[in-house]
């Protein structure tokens, strides 16, 4: 593993772009920036909230999930999320012209009678249209219950997909498009849901409703964000272990990858046959890279 980027801001988000350079999101100064192949930092724009999740849409923009923004607190040397802003500015999903900076509310909390508390992550599928999670906002003895949404890139559609969901972080789509995965942090769950139809699921998957709990580590871990692999297998950022957890298709557990930080996040890929893994390590504000030895999935409009 190497030390791509150092100094950021609580990076997540990384998407791997067709220059080498990874555009990510820095929470905690409210930016989105590009780290080119030397680590040369550049800022493509400024939100401001708390701009989480990233992705490239089918107009070569950048989609992004703002959570509205949270407090923050330093200890042992990590920079640590801490709660809802006092500054709050509401959840919504932004669209980022990577050229220009320019940023476009593209839904709103309260759009379609949707309620947006903290959206954090997203995927697009083979239909221009993208799913997202919201993880909600932890306040002073109370902690939202939020869904699984889908949205058109368009700004013509937002629904609430599933509801409840346990603070749902990571999602990405198996390779054909059939299941989704949702990784929920507190319960530290993997959760799979079938695809039927653009922006539905099956409701009758498990006895509980339309999730099927995949995967569930023991001891004291926070599952984040997550990728998904050519192959099939789901890379869970595994907080407290420090790590990717590398997961198959059925629920078992391939391999364990470890990082330097506890607060690992998120991870893509980008390089020849999509073989380097970008891992951005938050506490300590740093991106990392290491060879992989398996491809990570090429992504719709990536």
């Amino acid at each position: 593993m190497s030390i791509v980027a150092e100094g950021l801001r609580f990076p997540e988000g990384p998407v791997a772009m067709p220059d080498g350079s990874v555009v990510l999101v820095e929470i905690a100064a409210g930016r989105v920036t590009r780290v080119h192949p030397d680590g040369r930092q550049q800022i493509v724009a400024a939100p401001g909230g708390g701009p989480n999740g990233l992705a490239l849409g089918p107009d070569g923009k950048l989609y992004c999930c703002n959570n509205g923004g949270f407090n923050w607190r330093e200890a042992n040397g990590y920079l640590i999320p801490h709660g809802q802003a006092d500054d709050y500015s509401r959840g919504r999903i932004e669209r980022i012209d990577p050229d220009s900076g320019k940023v476009e509310v593209l839904y709103r909390d309260g759009d379609f009678g949707c309620r947006l508390r903290g959206p954090n992550d997203l995927v697009f599928d083979a239909h221009g249209g993208f799913w997202f999670t919201d993880h909600g906002k932890n306040r002073e003895r109370e902690r939202d219950i939020t869904g699984i949404f889908y949205a058109k890139a368009d700004g013509s559609l937002l629904k609430e997909v599933i509801f409840p969901s346990e603070n749902p972080n990571g999602i990405g789509l198996s390779p054909d498009g059939a299941m989704l995965y949702a990784a929920e942090t507190y319960t530290c769950r993997l959760m799979a849901f079938r695809v039927t139809a653009p922006g539905e699921v099956a409701a009758d998957a498990g006895p509980g409703g339309p999730g099927i709990p995949l995967y569930r580590p023991a001891g004291y871990k926070f599952f984040d964000s997550l990728g998904v692999e050519e192959s099939g297998n789901i890379c869970v950022a595994t907080i407290g272990e420090a790590g990717i957890s590398v997961i198959s298709p059925l629920g078992e557990l391939v391999e364990f990858v470890p990082t330097p930080d506890i607060f690992t996040t998120n991870i893509c890929w980008g390089g020849e046959g999509r073989r380097t893994a970008y891992i951005t390590l938050s506490g300590s504000g740093r991106l990392a890279a290491m060879s992989w030895p398996r491809a990570g999935l090429a992504l719709h409009h990536g």
